[in-house]
């Protein structure tokens, strides 16, 4: 009777606790659209300045160099943070809200970064403390973290299965935990989710990607996931090159934390006033892109996907940083649109097996890769997405492609 009713307390406290992510998630993406509409929309109707993006980014990457100066380069990638969690099964949290800033300005300045770097990082800490400070489930302050992160990703990608999925799927083998674990990942995701979605609905806010539309095909037509899914690769080599040779630059130039935040601020300036459609994360533009991609053209959609692969990788190096899971998604979609229009092929088609295939060569794992693009294509195309996730998963990037820490 007593670990019944330990077990039910600790459920209870896994839903409260993905309650609590909910709200963190929430306030921190109000805070940054917030920023964003202050920076982009208001300022630039009052002050007309035809280098505008230039000198906001410029300014932006200064103050985020000096904040990094003085707190420490974070927030850490999504990857360290996942790693320290299964290693250690704690995060540490003496500077979450040092973090909080970190991850906070890149975005505002519109720094071609997503923001689940930044919450990961914060919200585990904060799951680590949580654990710390229930005496009650010392033993359980590992499994808090697991699952605070869980709930962390299946809430800002709009995707709890994703959520689940993501931070256990091995490199090798996807491996579940057992059924009684399940149900508190379940219960703290779901608790997240719920929370997120009733602040938005009772502050009238609409967020999320807007998903393609499904299209009737013909068998014929999905020859064409071959040399689409073989384009979203070669897409994944290039961004693995591009993250090479800027992290050789950020090793060189590692001792200067200001310099390097303020050059990628200036670089971001200039690809912004080039190509305004490379920053931000690229969430808010893939409407853009689907409902223009004629006018845009198939050359600029693919010379737009590359540059956005390259600055990506320059923001992320120089310490304006950031998840890359958007503009990687951003990215794939504008390459499969530019292909649409080369085959004169369904564009939710062409963009599926793009960007399934870019993803999942970034991210190896094709079920985590699948439950998160489904937020976006409809269920039509999940086999064209397996398809192309396997095969994004199992064809290797050439190791001259790959920088040391992978």
């Amino acid at each position: 009777m007593k670990k019944l009713k330990n077990n039910l307390l600790f459920l209870l406290y896994t839903a409260v606790l993905g309650a609590i992510v909910g709200v963190i998630i929430w306030t921190f993406l109000r805070l940054m659209n917030l920023g964003i509409e202050l920076f982009w929309d208001f300022l630039p109707s009052q002050i007309s300045l035809p280098v505008y993006p230039l000198l906001i980014c410029t300014l932006g990457g200064l103050l985020t160099g000096i904040w990094k100066r003085k707190f420490g380069d974070y927030p850490e990638e999504l990857s360290a943070v996942l790693g320290s969690v299964k290693k250690t099964g704690r995060y540490k949290y003496s500077n979450v809200f040092s973090t909080i800033v970190s991850a906070l300005l890149p975005l505002i300045i519109g720094a071609s970064v997503g923001p689940e770097a930044g919450l990961t990082g914060i919200i585990a800490g904060l799951c680590t403390w949580v654990g710390d400070k229930l005496k009650r489930f010392r033993r359980e302050v590992e499994e808090l973290t697991e699952i605070g992160l869980s709930a962390t990703l299946g809430t800002i990608f709009r995707s709890p299965m994703f959520g689940f999925m993501e931070p256990i799927e091995a490199d090798e083998e996807a491996v579940l935990p057992k059924a009684s674990k399940i149900v508190l990942y379940f219960a703290a995701i779901l608790s997240s989710f719920g929370v997120f979605i009733l602040l938005n609905r009772l502050f009238g806010i609409e967020v999320g990607i807007e998903g393609m539309e499904a299209e009737s095909l013909s068998p014929l037509t999905y020859m064409y996931a071959i040399p689409l899914t073989i384009a979203g690769i070669a897409g994944g080599w290039l961004f693995f090159l591009f993250e090479k040779l800027t992290a050789a630059l950020k090793n060189k130039f590692s001792k200067y934390t200001v310099l390097r935040a303020t050059t990628g601020g200036v670089l971001l300036g200039i690809f912004g006033m080039l190509l305004p459609l490379t920053m931000f994360s690229g969430e808010s533009q893939i409407t853009q892109v689907t409902e223009n991609m004629k006018a845009i053209g198939a050359g600029m959609l693919i010379l737009i996907a590359v540059a956005k692969l390259l600055l990506t990788n320059i923001c992320i190096e120089s310490g304006l940083k950031g998840g890359h899971f958007f503009p990687v998604i951003f990215c794939g979609i504008c390459i499969g649109c530019a292909l649409s229009l080369v085959f004169n092929v369904s564009a939710t088609l062409c963009a599926a097996a793009a960007t399934t295939a870019l993803v999942g060569h970034t991210l190896k794992k094709p079920i985590a890769t699948v439950l998160l693009l489904m937020i976006i294509f409809p269920p039509g195309m999940i086999p064209i997405m397996l398809f192309s996730a396997i095969a994004a998963r199992f064809i290797p990037t050439p190791k001259f492609l790959l920088s040391k820490n992978k």
